[in-house]
C-alpha cells in the first residue's frame, strides 16, 4: 500500500524535532456547490531541526514514531518569504 504525501506550510517549529504542517484542500460545498477550503494540521517528524516556519515542505506518512507524530518530512519544496528583522533606524531628533 502506497504511503500518503501532502503538500503544506510549516506554522510552527517550537518543538524538539517536530514541525507543525499546515495541510489546506479544497472542497466543493454538498449544497451550495462554491469551492471552499479546509484546513488541517499534521505533526511531522524532523530529525535535524532544519525546518522554520513558513516553508512549504512535503510530508509522507510513516508508522507512529510518537502519540502525536505519524508523518515525516521529506523536503522543502519552497523556502519561508522571509522573518521578520529587527529594524535600528536612527532618527535625527534635532530637526
Amino acid at each position: 500500500m502506497p504511503k500518503r504525501i501532502l503538500i503544506g506550510t510549516v506554522v510552527s517549529d517550537k518543538t524538539d524535532k517536530t514541525v507543525t504542517v499546515l495541510v489546506e484542500r479544497k472542497v466543493k460545498h454538498p449544497l451550495y456547490g462554491k469551492i471552499i477550503r479546509r484546513s488541517k494540521k499534521y505533526h511531522a517528524h524532523d530529525e535535524e531541526n532544519a525546518y522554520q516556519t513558513g516553508e512549504r515542505v512535503r510530508i509522507e506518512e510513516t508508522k507512529p514514531i510518537s502519540k502525536t507524530k505519524s508523518w515525516k518530512v521529506l523536503d522543502r519544496l519552497q523556502a519561508s518569504k522571509g522573518t521578520a528583522i529587527e529594524a535600528n533606524l536612527d532618527v535625527d531628533s534635532t530637526r
